[in-house]
């Protein structure tokens, strides 16, 4: 159990977890099921009524409460609270006193321990029970997403140092929408309006960024282009993805193999499947590995318009990284590979987390070819310090899908 109401264990004049034995010892008393109400009335009880606890400041006697509550009756015990904070981002728990939450974009410290490393592996275990995953020595890593969509790693005390680890990354609940990026400067009008229009017209995106730079959200946003009547199959490693406004709209998961290695779905079986069920459009939440190969190959023979994301530090880091990846799953030369990616790829976006924390369109570039064995960039918007996202003057070379596309929306 965690604690917020005193940051120095030795300074608690009391045992977080002899209070909760003792409410849990009270409600033992009685054979009727509390309510939630009940349980908090038997817990203020206890704390205002507790001699070593009079000459606590009311606030913290009101903390103290509501951690005891949560303890008891919330299956994140206190760290509930955060997860129900719309706020806050991502929750990290690094051992039994090193608590984290990212809040509106900045990472915080939480004034907070686990009083034992048990009473921390105690919440790990409850969570990954939930999705029929299991956390011990034979099994030290669990990484899942819950039903509300959030996703947790959790890593064993056998193999994190300082005891148990675990991450819980929140998505929010309200979906963004361009406009809000647009409100939120995160975006401009002006490259909003390019990035509308080439999704509409079918050209294959590719979104790139750092870690927590804003993919994922930024993937959902561009998917609310899409023409509503095709077909889109969107296809990931862990469900994250939130695709709305599209009735014909196929979503698959990744599964990991059995505790007898048998039954693992890959993402590459996904795209190779995924070719077979009529696609208009085809979204991968993120390309990591080997289905870069599929992946490639599925945007350069048709299926115009699909997206996916992947961890780079700018586009010309992305086609290295993917460059990479294809030479790491097949004996193609790189010649080969960089016109293959030359071929699929249209546009790529590259995100970036801010130093205040705001995830932003850093550079929108297009793919200008492949030539003297090196794939070719032109850049359409980059960032400028002090002025923001501003384009740069380049007109777009391939106008092909554009122009057909509009005039198609005309007649």
């Amino acid at each position: 159990m965690l604690t917020e109401w005193k940051t120095n264990k030795s300074s608690c004049p009391v045992s977080l977890r002899q209070l909760s034995e003792a409410v849990r010892h009270k409600m033992a008393q009685t054979s009727e099921t509390l309510s939630d109400d009940q349980v908090l009335e038997i817990v203020e009880d206890l704390v205002l009524s507790h001699r070593a606890l009079v000459d606590l400041a009311p606030g913290k006697k009101k903390k103290l409460i509501r951690l005891i509550f949560c303890s008891l009756r919330r299956e994140l015990e206190i760290l509930h609270d955060y997860a129900e904070d719309p706020d806050v981002s991502e929750i990290m728990v690094n051992g039994i006193d090193g608590i984290f939450i990212e809040r509106c974009g900045r990472i915080e410290r939480v004034p907070a321990f686990f009083e034992s490393t048990e009473d921390l592996e105690k919440v790990i275990q409850r969570l990954a029970a939930r999705v029929s995953r299991e956390m011990n020595d034979l099994h030290p890593i669990v990484d899942a997403r819950l039903q509300d969509g959030s996703r947790i790693n959790a890593v064993n005390r056998s193999i994190a140092l300082d005891g148990p680890v675990l991450t819980i990354r929140k998505f929010n609940r309200d979906r963004m929408t361009l406009d809000d990026l647009i409100r939120q400067k995160d975006i401009t009008a002006e490259a909003a309006e390019l990035l509308v229009r080439l999704v509409r017209s079918g050209y294959n995106m590719f979104v790139s960024g750092g870690t927590s730079s804003g993919k994922t959200t930024f993937l959902n946003v561009l998917s609310d282009c899409i023409p509503r009547e095709e077909r889109v199959i969107v296809i990931e490693d862990s469900a994250e993805l939130a695709i709305r406004n599209h009735e014909n709209l196929v979503r698959m998961e990744a599964r990991n193999a059995n505790a007898q290695g048998r039954g693992a779905v890959t993402i590459r079986d996904l795209i190779k499947t995924s070719l077979r069920m009529r696609p208009d459009r085809i979204i991968v939440g993120e390309v990591r590995g080997g289905e870069v190969v599929d992946m490639l190959a599925a945007m350069s023979t048709g299926h115009d318009g699909s997206l996916s994301t992947g961890h780079a530090n700018s586009p010309a880091g992305m086609i290295g990284r993917l460059e990479t990846l294809f030479l790491s799953a097949s004996g193609f030369p790189v010649e080969a590979v960089r016109s293959q990616i030359a071929d699929a790829i249209d546009i790529f976006v590259h995100l970036k987390r801010s130093s205040d924390g705001r995830r932003q369109v850093w550079e929108i570039a297009e793919v200008e070819g492949c030539s003297e064995g090196a794939v070719r960039l032109n850049k359409l918007f980059h960032h400028v310090p002090g002025k923001g996202l501003i384009p740069t003057g380049n007109r777009l070379m391939h106008k092909e899908k554009l122009e057909l596309y509009e005039l198609g929306a005309v007649l």
